[in-house]
């Protein structure tokens, strides 16, 4: 076995490397004593927000709901002990890529996510404590095991740039047999409903020293590879997982990533992981002094992106973490899930992470797939539930408006608002012009050919499926999407100054289209269907949040008036929508209710931030309740830019910077006292913001230089701005400073198991 330099150990451990006399000048800011000493609680404003926020656990973790969890958006990996196993921790191993290949069956049958298998960690004695801290800023888990034969110092990542997995271990005296084993699962669909008869699981693994090959039966496969070097008592793993369909297993692959990995330099490639992760955070900041949510909010960006990334697949129900269990949710679900997940990306400021637009911009072609081959004319689109990566459906069609079974209809509309969102936080025409018009066209295409005139004069949609509620004749979900979406391209069209021949029957239709049907607790799910019980998916409510046509407190309070079948997303939609009525308290009420754990349906948020649904695991729910926060802090719709338009009272002091707002505008802003005292908004696409800012008395508007700017209007005002310029509004006489982390307001426990 190849040997690893006593530096790499040095650094993999987080010990400070001393340079001597005879290395480079590169290789000294390499191994130099900042590169990998700990992030430094206060250091500075983000590096302090992170040590705050880091995860920690003082009891072992029993599974996916509670253990530490690391990725890059395609390799993720769980931490934990099974129950009877003292003295061995698993890592749990997973992969994004890695998906059966059998298009005879549904998606999630015939291209279901795999499970792939966990290295176990045996040590000599039965494990009797852990101490360990998941270090957000480095995306880092460090720490010790202690037994009853001894301890282990161990530090683990997943390599921001590469799919390896890092374990470095330094055992003391009476764990020098600690010892690393590898356990493949069985390479099928955990997936039992529809399950057909003729399914097979995939051929058993071909066992090697270091390395497991699984084939498929489609062709192809994939290859989990590990190795240990030594030196001395210090230790470091590598492991990888390469998958190769459809030409190989990925086993030279896998073989060589670990090799090149140990036998290259690991302590330069975990500083460069380091360094991107230290960027990625200080994009933008987010402090309230609820340090509780705070910390949630920051983890739910680390979550994120460990998840996610543009070139990365969309999330499935449990992004790149395959729980060792598996359940139903063995691919992407695109009613609701994936669509509630993404918005946290656009005002955090990381549209690097939209997996959504890149998805659509590579495989739309796929989308013909996914309606009835009589549809298929080349100028229809839908998108089922679930699907793979490729927007792939299998054997399974979107129904058909006025026949039964007619699910899945508002899919691909929903997933363009995503798409619309990214373009509106970056104006960036190329998002229209390639994806937004030509996808959307399409799915209203299929929704317009089933519209029929009625009596009244009006069109009408046959019944389609209002989601997980009830079938219905002009149902509220799909009649809003299709307003939505003829408005959108009407904008979209005269934005690209396109004069698109369809232009007039999109048209028609918004003029045409049957209004939403209503009774006395206002908007129905659909023609003569009240809503008559409790409904977590709220998709009747849709028109509302997150479309913004209007508002109707009546129709929203009755959803809210029977909460016992809620889930997760349904308290971070009603706290969402709660900021839009401009009633802080209540959104705050409902945001805290999930976050604080309350058990509802047999739902709860867990330990370590992820989410589950009775036995399943899903991780949408924690994501769009951080969007949540923001929606507090920041909005923007309509043109309008507004600064914390639903801010609690209980929060004296907020400091922001750099959120991202439609209109590309980015925003920095800090309040004191309860009061706003000053808003820095940078238009970079060269749109002139409208803000409503606040500020309460008089208050000045000055650019970058101090030199006063023009504007119109007092509550909300329109600045005239060039690309890449910046206003500063401010109380009178108070001058803007930097970003900082706002005192607490109470005292709050760690995430993870303190």
């Amino acid at each position: 076995m190849t040997g690893i330099s006593r530096r790499a150990f040095m650094a993999a451990t987080g010990a400070a490397a001393v340079a001597v006399g005879t290395e480079t000048a590169a290789t000294a800011a390499v191994t130099s004593p900042v590169a990998w000493a700990p992030a430094t609680p206060g250091a500075d404003v983000h590096g302090g927000v992170l040590a705050d926020a880091a995860m920690v656990w003082r009891r072992l973790p029993g599974g996916w709901q509670e253990g530490p969890f690391l990725g890059n958006g395609f390799l993720g990996v769980h931490l934990y002990q099974r129950s009877g196993e003292g003295n061995v921790l698993r890592f749990m191993l997973n992969h994004s890529l890695v998906q059966d290949q059998r298009g005879q069956w549904e998606a999630a049958i015939g291209y279901s996510r795999l499970p792939i298998g966990y290295l176990t960690l045996t040590f000599a004695g039965t494990v009797t404590a852990v101490d360990w801290r998941l270090d957000l800023e480095h995306a880092e888990l460090t720490g010790t095991v202690t037994t009853s034969q001894g301890s282990v110092r161990l530090s683990a990542l997943v390599l921001d740039q590469r799919d390896v997995l890092l374990v470095s271990l330094a055992p003391s005296a009476g764990e020098e047999t600690a010892a690393w084993g590898f356990t493949p699962l069985p390479s099928h669909t955990t997936r039992t409903i529809r399950r057909p008869p003729d399914y097979t699981g995939n051929p058993d693994p071909v066992v090697a020293d270091g390395h497991v090959e699984q084939p498929m039966h489609a062709g192809g496969g994939y290859t989990t590879a590990w190795r240990e070097a030594r030196q001395g008592s210090r230790r470091l793993l590598a492991a990888t997982i390469a998958y190769g369909y459809p030409d190989s297993t990925g086993v030279e692959q896998a073989v060589r990533t670990v090799r090149q990995t140990l036998d290259g330099n690991p302590e330069a490639q975990v500083l460069a992981h380091r360094l991107r992760w230290k960027r990625f955070y200080r994009r933008s900041l987010v402090s309230i002094p609820d340090k509780r949510l705070q910390r949630f909010y920051w983890i739910q960006l680390y979550k994120m992106a460990s998840a996610t990334r543009e070139n990365a697949p969309v999330v499935t129900e449990w992004g790149p973490w395959f729980p060792e269990v598996g359940n139903s949710w063995t691919n992407i679900w695109w009613n609701l899930n994936v669509q509630v997940a993404y918005p946290l990306i656009n005002g955090s400021n990381h549209p690097e992470l939209d997996a959504i637009t890149t998805t659509f911009r590579k495989y739309h072609e796929n989308l013909e797939l996914n309606v009835r081959p009589e549809y298929r004319d080349g100028d229809s689109w839908a998108l089922c539930h679930p699907g793979d990566r490729m927007l792939r459906p299998g054997p399974r069609y979107v129904g058909i408006p006025g026949v039964s079974p007619n699910d899945h209809t508002g899919n691909l509309t929903w997933a363009m608002h995503n798409v619309w969102l990214a373009y509106r936080h970056s104006m960036d025409a190329g998002v229209l012009r390639d994806v937004l018009l030509p996808v959307l066209t399409r799915a209203i295409n299929y929704y317009a050919r089933f519209l029929v005139e009625g009596s009244d004069g009006r069109l009408h949609l046959p019944e389609t499926r209002s989601p997980e509620y009830a079938n219905a004749s002009d149902a509220t979900y799909d009649l809003s999407l299709i307003r939505w979406g003829c408005r959108t391209l009407l904008n979209t069209a005269a934005r690209l100054r396109v004069d698109d021949p369809r232009g007039p029957r999109w048209r028609e239709i918004l003029e045409r289209l049957v209004p939403y049907h209503r009774n006395d607790q206002g908007v129905m799910i659909g023609a003569d269907v009240p809503l008559a019980e409790s409904h977590r998916h709220y998709s009747h409510l849709l028109w509302i949040y997150p479309l913004q046509e209007s508002l109707d407190r009546r129709s929203f309070e009755h959803w809210t008036s029977m909460r016992e079948r809620w889930h997760g997303y349904s308290f971070a939609a009603a706290s969402s929508m709660e900021t839009l009525f401009g009633n802080p308290e209540e959104a705050l009420s409902h945001l805290r209710f999930f976050i604080d754990g309350n058990v509802v349906d047999n739902c709860a948020i867990t330990p370590n931030t992820m989410y589950r649904e009775g036995s399943n695991f899903a991780i949408e729910s924690p994501l769009a309740a951080a969007q949540s926060l923001l929606d507090m802090l920041v909005q923007s719709h309509g043109g309008v830019v507004k600064v914390f338009p639903a801010v609690s009272a209980t929060w004296a002091d907020v400091s922001v910077e750099r959120l991202r707002t439609q209109g590309a505008f980015v925003v920095d802003a800090s309040r004191s006292e309860g009061r706003t005292d000053w808003i820095r908004v940078r238009s970079e696409a060269g749109e002139p913001p409208k803000l409503r800012h606040g500020i309460a008395g008089p208050f000045e508007v000055r650019d970058e230089r101090g030199g006063r700017l023009p504007y119109r209007g007092t509550d909300t005002i329109e600045i005239p701005l060039r690309k890449g310029a910046t206003a500063v509004v401010a109380r009178r006489g108070v001058r803007p400073s930097g970003a900082r982390d706002v005192p607490a307001n109470g005292s709050a426990a760690a995430w993870g198991l303190p």
